[in-house]
């Protein structure tokens, strides 16, 4: 699976391609699929799946995150039943190899300001067509694996206008070239060539001089166009609409800080293994060279790297597992209001001198409030009511606390 050191950017790319096709045809990504399109929707072996491509060759594990994670999760998660019926089953048996369109030269992480249209004819094909455009240069789609060669569909995100009303940023399946790599009329793209890395994967261009495809085409999940150019949405606000449209991508983005994160551990394993083993010099033992890793200078360059890839690790896995990216709800973490809270307890600032501090020395914590505190009304009768300190297991209480344990607002009646 490794590449050849001295393979050129042509080689290191049909080899990567070569590559995809294996794990096409194992199957690899068939746990991302809902169960109506045959597979297990277990995003979570998808995840760690994916992750792990990175030891193999990082171009082969980018090239498939565009092509699974990208592209057909795009049509999965966008798109309807029906659609996924028609698309997905090229795109997971590599039949139609696809880009994900979204950043433009101009607009890169602004994507609520993107220029590509797709404006709604209603007169065109048999009930509508939708007109993609470039307007300008600064509006070509750009950094897109697989988009110099091997892309021959695109799911594309443009700014939707019918009827002379712009919806916002909506996406499209726009096919970009023929079964022989050619092409099609209206589409342009640009080679990014050599790249510093990820030369394995073919990163280009595309743009669209008034490109027509189906009304059909419009991925229409949370957004809807009518043959007479209506346009309907279960979700009203355009600004909520966009941002639920995105954040069903959101998958691909804890993915990829998983693959940093296996790569990142690649590199200190390496090291350490290397620096335990090596010895160099007899200055403890006469009769024995000192490993790398005794050596205060090489411990103190090793530790602070090998620290925050556990941080990292650790911050990956909480991200990972929940409910909005990966993991099932079952798995995820239960919310704050669900989770049974354990006070921890307080010790004395001052523990005696020589002595460590152990629960047993109860005499050095602060009373506890009392459950119940007597309160006066304005009439000058005391009455009790039961209030609870705050804790991690409630969201709302009756009363608030003083740093002293004091309860100081009126509970209610």
């Amino acid at each position: 699976m490794h590449r050849p050191i001295d393979a050129s950017v042509a080689e290191h790319r049909e080899r990567v391609f070569g590559q995809l096709r294996t794990l096409a045809e194992e199957e690899v990504s068939a746990p991302m699929l809902p169960e109506h399109l045959g597979g297990p929707n277990d995003n979570g072996a998808n995840v760690a799946a994916f992750e792990e491509l990175v030891v193999a060759d990082p171009s082969l594990q980018i090239k498939a995150g565009v092509q699974w994670g990208l592209f057909t999760s795009a049509i999965v998660r966008l798109g309807d039943e029906e659609q996924e019926k028609a698309w997905v089953p090229g795109a997971m048996n590599l039949e139609t190899p696809g880009a994900f369109a979204m950043t433009e030269i101009g607009h890169g992480s602004d994507v609520q300001s993107l220029a590509t249209t797709a404006t709604f004819d209603p007169e065109g094909g048999e009930d509508g067509e939708w007109v993609i455009n470039t307007p300008f240069r600064a509006a070509w789609k750009d950094y897109l694996g697989n988009a110099a060669i091997h892309a021959r569909a695109a799911t594309v995100f443009a700014r939707l206008i019918t009827n002379g009303v712009d919806h916002g940023v909506h996406c499209f399946y726009v096919p970009v070239r023929d079964a022989q790599g050619n092409l099609l009329p209206g589409v342009q793209s640009e080679d990014d060539g050599e790249k510093g890395g990820l030369n394995g994967i073919d990163n280009g261009r595309l743009a669209f001089d008034h490109v027509r495809v189906p009304r059909r085409n419009l991925l229409n999940r949370y957004g809807d166009v009518a043959a007479d150019g209506t346009y309907s949405s279960p979700i009203d606000s355009p600004g909520r609409r966009f941002f639920t449209m995105i954040g069903t991508l959101v998958q691909g983005r804890v993915s990829l800080d998983g693959s940093a994160i296996r790569a990142s551990q690649l590199a200190p394993h390496i090291a350490i293994t290397y620096a335990t083993q090596r010895r160099q010099f007899t200055a403890a033992d006469p009769t024995r060279e000192t490993v790398l890793m005794d050596y205060q200078a090489h411990l103190h360059r090793l530790s602070p790297k090998l620290a925050a890839t556990y941080a990292g690790a650790f911050a990956h896995e909480q991200a990972r597992c929940t409910p909005s990216t990966t993991c099932s709800p079952a798995a995820a973490t239960p919310p704050r209001a669900a989770r049974t809270s354990r006070p921890s307890p307080r010790r004395s600032s001052r523990p005696p001198p020589g002595s460590p501090w152990t629960p047993s020395r109860s005499a050095a914590r602060p009373a506890a409030a009392p459950a119940s505190w007597p309160r006066t009304s304005s009439s000058g009768s005391t009455r009790t009511s039961t209030c609870t300190r705050p804790s991690r297991a409630t969201t709302r209480s009756c009363c608030s606390w003083s740093p002293s344990g004091r309860c100081r607002t009126t509970p209610p009646s």
